[in-house]
């Protein structure tokens, strides 16, 4: 029996819910770049990081080559950047909403103490 639509979107978030994973997909936003490059820019053991890219190979959302003894890694297609962008707007918007309400709570503060 086919898996429904609703839990491969549950999975390919999951999939998505580690800050190493996250930072690894934006770091490939820029073009590919070699493992190295990836490790001197998160702030995790190189064991971490191979587990890491080993879940997002899977999934397909990166690719792996082989340049001599380096290996590359890239964004399998542009959507994954594209489904970055549009979290980072969600959460823009969200924290500028947060933010008007807290301005709010803080000016009915200050009215309420005048009084």
């Amino acid at each position: 029996m086919p898996v429904p639509l609703y839990q491969a979107k549950a999975e390919f978030f999951r999939t998505l819910g580690h800050p190493a994973r996250i930072r690894v997909l934006e770091l490939l936003q820029d073009g590919p770049r070699p493992v190295r490059e990836l490790l001197a820019e998160i702030d995790i053991e190189a064991s971490s990081l191979s587990q890491q890219l080993a879940v997002l190979r899977r999934t397909q959302l990166v690719t792996a080559t082989r340049e001599g003894n380096t290996v590359v890694y890239a964004l399998s297609t542009p959507d994954v950047a594209e489904l970055l962008r549009a979290a980072r707007r969600i959460l823009t918007d969200m924290i500028a909403d947060q933010g008007e309400l807290l301005a709010e709570l803080r000016g009915g503060e200050v009215r309420g103490t005048r009084r």
